[in-house]
């Protein structure tokens, strides 16, 4: 008898019914690619089904064993702790289906080709080698208190500036980290460039992306003579549909292997040493499922410990002892282009 094989994508979650409905059209997609196996999807929050749940019913199916592919573009706090922590405590209660973990989609020619097809799109009539000179390129990542996951967006934005050869490029990060947004556009509009995109490098919608299109309507307000134009996010590009796929192969292959040689989990890097050695737990362990209309989704009767091995290929070590029942605070979250200090200044 032939081994049964199921893949679980994993998906952060979202309140917006949009962005559900995108992670179904790659989640079918993925499915399209892969009809030797049997697929689930789930998130860790804010959506249903959660994680164990789409387990669950793989394992109701027979299957022998699992895949799990995150459904994220870059290895940050999700991709390393959290989604790693569900699956390790799934796998310690039903050893009978053992689990492997994928890597990220990360940094891969697929996603560059799915970027620059969003580009040209948004350049129009005006994509010639010319245009492009005097045209500046805003590269927008999700950001991260992970320096690794938000270097990634840098290099990609490189590689897609190189690439397609535009005049100039910079980076800005929709959160936690800086540049935001808005000040890296309004720097940008200073730089005497004739038109500007802005590119949100990510795979679904939801309030960050609006967010990122209305900053994009409030600048350009404030420039009527300068050409801002707002490309599209990845979504079910067929480009990121085949780098999904690609990982669930790789991951039979075993050759899955998150590069851990730049995680601050593993690594004292300059900054965040203070986390290096941090244990693996998620934490979106008390909301799986808040928020989609199922206040009591996550009843699910069983226990909670984080002790259990990490055999996803990412486990940091425990030898610092830090209460880790929060995200662990991102070192410069004041930084003066970061969030912290674009807030209005609050009157006691």
């Amino acid at each position: 008898m032939s081994e049964r094989i199921g893949v679980m994508v994993c998906g952060h979650g979202s309140r917006d019914p949009e962005a559900v409905a995108e992670f179904e059209s790659v989640w079918q997609g993925i499915h399209a690619r892969l009809p030797g196996y049997d697929i689930e999807s789930g998130f860790l929050e804010f959506a249903q089904p959660v994680l164990r749940e789409g387990l669950d019913r793989l394992r109701r199916r027979g299957n022998d064993r699992v895949f799990a592919v995150p459904g994220m573009l870059f290895a940050a706090g999700h991709a390393k702790n959290d989604i790693p922590s569900v699956l390790n405590r799934y796998e310690a209660e039903h050893p009978e289906m053992p689990i492997t973990y994928a890597s990220e989609l990360g940094v891969d020619p697929n996603l560059l080709a799915a970027a620059a097809d969003r580009v040209s799109d948004a350049m129009g009539a005006d994509d010639t080698r010319e245009e492009r000179h005097r045209t500046l390129l805003l590269f927008v990542g999700r950001g991260a208190s992970d320096p690794d996951a938000n270097a990634n967006v840098v290099k990609v934005m490189r590689m897609l500036w190189e690439g397609m050869g535009f005049g100039w490029a910079e980076v800005a990060y929709s959160g936690v980290t800086f540049p935001l947004v808005e000040p890296a556009l309004r720097h940008a509009a200073r730089l005497g460039y004739d038109r500007i995109v802005v590119f949100p490098y990510f795979l679904f919608t939801g309030v960050l992306v609006r967010r990122i299109y209305g900053t994009v309507d409030a600048v350009a307000a404030d420039h009527p003579k300068l050409d801002i134009r707002k490309a599209m996010y990845l979504r079910d590009h067929p480009r990121v549909l085949d780098a999904f796929a690609e990982r669930v192969e790789n991951a039979r292959a075993g050759e899955n292997a998150m590069n851990c040689k730049l995680c601050k989990y593993r690594t004292q890097l300059l900054g965040f040493e203070d986390q290096a050695g941090l244990p693996q737990e998620s934490h979106h362990h008390h909301v799986e499922g808040v928020g989609t209309g199922d206040e009591h989704a996550h009843s699910h009767g069983h226990s909670h410990s984080h002790d259990h091995a990490h055999e996803h290929g990412h486990a940091h070590g425990s030898g610092h002892g830090h209460s880790h029942g929060h995200h662990h605070p991102y070192p410069h979250r004041d930084h003066p282009l970061g969030p912290a200090s674009r807030k209005p200044a609050t009157t006691s």
